[in-house]
């Protein structure tokens, strides 16, 4: 079985629908897959209903997932959670506060580029380059930004505006991942910490969050060297975690349109392991 459990949709700052993001998970040959956007869930109907109107069902599997951004002593802590009851108000809670924080953000950094810069964008710039109700955030700020001239390109946007040294930025007020965790585990849900390479603390926050449910981390990455994964596959046994693994999928290379969905090599038995891990939480 050929997996990939880290992929990005239109719905937060992936490029493709979940229709084609099904449509070419098959034809890179993948059995399952899981959407896991930036802090919200809304792509996962979608692409499940896309499946039973195409009668792919037999096909390819998706797995319900779900990034949610943390900050913790001024790291960006991704925390990835897979088959969370969509209907726990604890986890819908979290998804709109973090889809509010959102919100604030993008308007505050529209009010001061207007204010320190003169570049003038409209918050609906920045809303429509997202599916309806999906997460907005610094990409789709970056290219609103080049798009109405305010930089040549969006690379450029980051560097100028997109970054705490910036006099336009404003960070997002978001959940702690310890939060994040607790949440997710709470709603039945298997909690990952996402391509922790770069997180110096690592190892140390690891074991901290396993106190809240933290369950697995994602040593597959494509950004994860074969000894950064060995590394974090040692460490997940030690510490009686799974491994997780994934393209992080957002968008074709940018400079030879080849598709990274589902390139990096994830082992079948990680599928394996989750749907277990997932089945001794039911029964726990």
């Amino acid at each position: 079985m050929k997996i990939d459990l880290h992929v990005h949709t239109l719905y937060s700052d992936g490029v493709y629908s979940p229709e084609k993001i099904v449509d070419t998970a098959l034809d890179v040959g993948l059995q399952a897959i899981s959407l896991t956007d930036h802090d919200n869930i809304l792509s996962y109907q979608v692409a499940q209903d896309y499946i039973k109107e195409k009668n792919l069902a037999d096909k390819i599997e998706i797995i319900r997932g779900v990034e949610i951004n943390t900050l913790y002593k001024n790291y960006e802590v991704h925390i990835l959670g897979y088959f969370m009851d969509s209907d726990n108000s604890d986890f819908k809670n979290l998804l709109k506060t973090q889809q509010q924080a959102r919100i604030v953000q993008t308007k505050e950094i529209i009010a001061l580029l207007a204010k320190k810069e003169g570049i003038k964008i409209k918050y609906d710039d920045i809303q429509k380059q997202v599916a309806p109700g999906g997460s907005i955030g610094r990409p789709h700020i970056a290219k609103a930004i080049a798009n109405a001239g305010g930089t040549s390109n969006v690379i450029e946007a980051y560097s100028k505006f997109i970054n705490d040294s910036s006099p336009v930025y404003v960070p997002r007020k978001t959940v702690s991942p310890y939060d994040a965790v607790e949440v997710i585990y709470g709603a039945g849900g298997v909690p990952v910490i996402a391509h922790p390479y770069d997180i110096d603390i690592a190892e140390k926050l690891i074991k901290n969050l396993m106190s809240c449910g933290l369950r697995g981390i994602e040593a597959y990455h494509r950004k994860h060297s074969p000894a950064c994964v060995e590394y974090f596959s040692s460490m997940a046994e030690e510490l009686g975690l799974i491994v997780t693994g994934g393209s992080d999928f957002h968008a074709p290379n940018s400079l030879n349109g080849q598709i990274v969905l589902g390139k990096n090599f994830v082992p079948e038995w990680i599928y394996d392991k989750l749907v277990q891990e997932k089945r001794m939480m039911d029964l726990a």
